[in-house]
């Protein structure tokens, strides 16, 4: 078990943020054998990589706002994403010239094309299953270096679970659709990927995802108000049916009994209200 704090975005870099996660997991009754890492320190190896595909022709500059893709494209349904249409995959060198007067350009992956074979990414999900996407039509060329400089997630996340000899992602199911791509980067960069195994979602009643900018309840308000660590987990494990109404387990158990098929029997996300009526 790794753990990795991914905080190369300047505006979630927090290092008090990072030791209130690590203190969280620590309440929770997980532990790692690895880390923790700090992407922010790692920056020398993402740039590595993408040097490495530049060199290869993979790498092109992109010009195009937010808006302009937003403005050209409807977003994928899974996740939010925009496909993107090609707009700056051919520019001509006098044409990056001229736009780079204006703009600092971000750097975008060049995928096959949607006839070519080694652009269909086929994996067996461990919660969801045989999944099958072709790059140029689901995501189409996507980012590896934002405009500002900082390095994509694909990218850092692939490059981090490569020499790090991951070789198991398990994470929420929003994230199953990145799991192509970096699959793909995994390949280009001559490695084997990881397997995946995706989960459903704690979610507020309404379907949204929890988030620190909505003020949705956070594992430290409920600390305060008297809710145990075995008592998340036993709740958690009763979402799946691996424990009875009201019972409460530790981390420990909850690993004992776990099990994949529970997963795929269970795939709906569970809305906070129903999270916490598991236990009446």
């Amino acid at each position: 078990m790794v753990l990795r704090i991914e905080d190369l975005d300047p505006r979630a870099k927090n290092a008090e943020r990072a030791r209130l996660v690590i203190e969280d997991l620590k309440w929770l009754g997980l532990d790692w054998d690895e880390g923790p890492y700090y992407q922010s320190e790692r920056i020398d190896a993402y740039n590595d990589a993408l040097e490495k595909l530049a060199e290869r022709g993979l790498v092109y500059p992109c010009f195009c706002t937010r808006s302009e893709l937003h403005a050209a494209s409807a977003p994928h349904a899974s996740d939010g994403t925009y496909v993107y249409g090609g707009t700056c995959r051919n520019l001509t060198s006098r044409e990056i010239a001229e736009k780079s007067l204006s703009r600092q350009p971000a750097a975008r992956l060049r995928v096959p094309e949607a006839d070519d074979p080694s652009g269909m990414i086929c994996f067996d999900d461990l919660g969801y299953g045989r999944r099958r996407e072709v790059l140029a039509q689901d995501c189409g060329d996507f980012l590896v270096r934002r405009s500002d400089g900082v390095i994509a997630y694909q990218l850092a996340v692939a490059v981090d679970d490569c020499l790090m000899g991951v070789n198991q992602v398990v994470r929420g199911r929003d994230l199953l659709s990145s799991s192509a791509r970096q699959i793909y980067l995994a390949r280009l960069l001559g490695f084997d990927p990881p397997h995946y195994g995706h989960v459903p979602l704690l979610v507020a009643s309404d379907g949204r995802r929890l988030a620190k900018r909505d003020r949705d309840m956070n594992l430290g308000e409920l600390q305060e108000v008297g809710i145990r660590p075995e008592d998340i987990i036993g709740r958690m494990a009763q979402a799946l049916d691996l424990a009875g109404r009201g019972e409460a387990i530790n981390a420990a158990e909850f690993a004992r009994r776990f099990s994949w098929q529970a997963i795929r029997d269970h795939r709906n996300d569970v809305t906070v209200d129903e999270f916490f009526s598991f236990s009446r």
